[in-house]
């Protein structure tokens, strides 16, 4: 079982800690999220101007995910997490497998499809997903007892794991445990198995989690972007 350990090793772990990236502006990551309702579990996010220069290439998490994507890399879907006294949930062990779209259109090796919050989502064949990475930028402290982000290190290079294969992979790759402060952000390769307990003494618990990419998508899709 690996515990609290060392991801600088992105390419191998799949996980890296910035300590601080935020810490500067993490008002102004408030500010931004000030009108998206804070009692709700996961939030989709779009359209939201403010986040701009903070997602952009050269902003504080923008600069993150350019850092193993290369200077195309840009914000195509986020999401506002905050689990809470009222909103305290566990998450199983599972690969993130969509993307967020502009419309539906049929292309070969796109689906299913699912609509979210009036947002278009598709699983993309997956090794389009290994090319992405995921942000997590922490707003509050996430100490052990509350709930941080469980990972898989090295998960990411198994590639699509069958539902059935999941826990045998966990026993193989370890488990890491992402703690943070308030200001961290984590930087994750985005199919990298992942999950979460509920909180043991739950607080508000809000990180921003942005998935990045680097190329246009086939077939006539658009990123939906943020």
């Amino acid at each position: 079982m690996l515990k609290d350990r060392p991801t600088t090793q992105f390419a191998a772990y799949g996980a890296q800690l910035f300590k601080g990236a935020i810490s500067h502006c993490i008002d102004d990551v408030i500010s931004a999220l000030a009108e998206v309702p804070a009692d709700g579990a996961g939030v989709r996010l779009h359209g939201i101007p403010a986040l701009d220069p903070i997602l952009a290439r050269e902003g504080p998490i923008g600069a993150i995910a350019a850092s193993a994507l290369g200077n195309s890399s840009r914000p195509v879907r986020a999401i506002l997490f905050n689990k809470s006294t009222i909103s305290n949930w566990a998450l199983a062990w599972h690969q993130d497998r969509t993307i967020c779209v502009k419309e539906r259109r049929d292309a070969p090796g796109f689906g299913p499809w699912t609509l979210k919050s009036g947002m278009n989502h598709v699983a993309p064949p997956f090794d389009l997903l290994t090319r992405m990475v995921t942000v997590r930028a922490h707003i509050d402290n996430v100490p052990a007892s509350n709930a941080p982000l469980l990972i898989a290190p090295g998960s990411h290079t198994y590639g699509r794991i069958a539902v059935d294969r999941v826990k045998g992979v966990v026993d193989r790759c370890g488990t890491a445990v992402c703690l943070a402060e308030a200001g961290d952000v984590w930087l994750y390769a985005t199919p990298i198995l992942h999950a979460s307990d509920a909180a043991s003494a739950p607080k508000s618990r809000r990180v921003l989690q942005v998935d990045f990419a680097a190329e246009e998508l086939p077939h006539g899709l658009e990123w939906l972007g943020v």
